[in-house]
């Protein structure tokens, strides 16, 4: 399937709120795949940028744990940013979509959920190699 611009979108976090504060949960069906790995980015320098490639089958659920970011995401033909700036909003990336991430704010930590365990040859890490792979994407 040739993915596009449009099918990366923001997942509503189910939220429970009492006087002790916020709780946000992800269990369930709330994401549309199985998660089969975590990670956090933390401490990443404000001028500094994560991301520059894209997965061939990877799906990803990118969530702002504390303050902010912004996912530059191409599809080949389109682009779009988007500003991650609520623990209770994540941001689904599905395969063929090229992302990159910058503008971290002071005290920023970043949570992915992946669909998959690290595999490097799932990574596209050079852009042209990217546009190569969206010709040939079914």
């Amino acid at each position: 399937m040739r993915t596009k611009i449009e099918d990366v979108s923001v997942i509503e976090i189910p939220r429970v709120h009492d006087e002790r504060g916020l709780l946000a949960v992800i269990e369930g069906d709330i994401i549309p795949f199985e998660i089969k790995r975590v990670y956090y980015l933390y401490d990443v320098p404000s001028d500094a940028f994560r991301g520059g490639h894209a997965h061939k089958k990877l799906h990803q659920l990118i969530i702002p744990l504390s303050g902010s970011f912004d996912v530059h995401i191409k599809d080949g033909e389109n682009k779009k940013t988007i500003n991650s700036n609520k623990p209770h909003k994540g941001l689904l990336i599905v395969p063929g979509i090229w992302r990159e991430i910058d503008n971290f704010s002071s005290g920023c930590v970043c949570l992915v959920l992946a669909s998959s365990e690290y595999d490097e040859s799932d990574y596209i890490r050079d852009y042209d190699d990217f546009l190569v792979f969206k010709k040939h994407q079914v």
